[in-house]
């Protein structure tokens, strides 16, 4: 079992991007359909990928909904849980539609790439050989 934190910091979705792309865009009776297209371990794990970002938060709960608790628990640990719950809370009622009012996309918080500290000294030495 992974650990909460664990599948928080996956980056990696489950499904490919077309179909992510489908379910996003997806009507409340289109989407059902395409959730049942993946498999039962896939669908948690795309739940719990969805769910970390807070523009697809609805569709996390939507995909969550059809996911059985065992499920999101193994791959999700107390995330896990905690989705499976309000999955089944009602939650999704407060929360943005699919279709609509959607919420902004989460960026990394993670830096891209460490930079190595500019040397200054090699401009020195070099306006120093140049004779003025």
């Amino acid at each position: 079992m992974f650990s909460s934190r664990d599948a928080y910091e996956s980056e990696f979705c489950p499904v490919r991007d077309e179909l992510l792309g489908e379910m996003y865009r997806a009507s409340e009776s289109g989407l059902p359909r395409l959730v049942e297209s993946v498999s039962p371990d896939a669908r948690a794990k795309l739940a719990l990928f969805c769910y970390h970002r807070s523009h697809l938060h609805s569709l996390a709960l939507a995909i969550a909904a059809s996911c059985s608790e065992r499920d999101l628990i193994e791959n999700g640990g107390r995330v896990g849980s905690t989705l499976h719950a309000l999955s089944r809370a009602g939650s999704a009622k407060s929360s943005p539609s699919l279709s609509g009012g959607r919420k902004p996309i989460t960026l990394s918080t993670k830096p891209l790439s460490v930079l190595a500290p500019l040397d200054d000294e090699i401009d020195d030495e070099i306006s120093e050989a140049v004779p003025a």
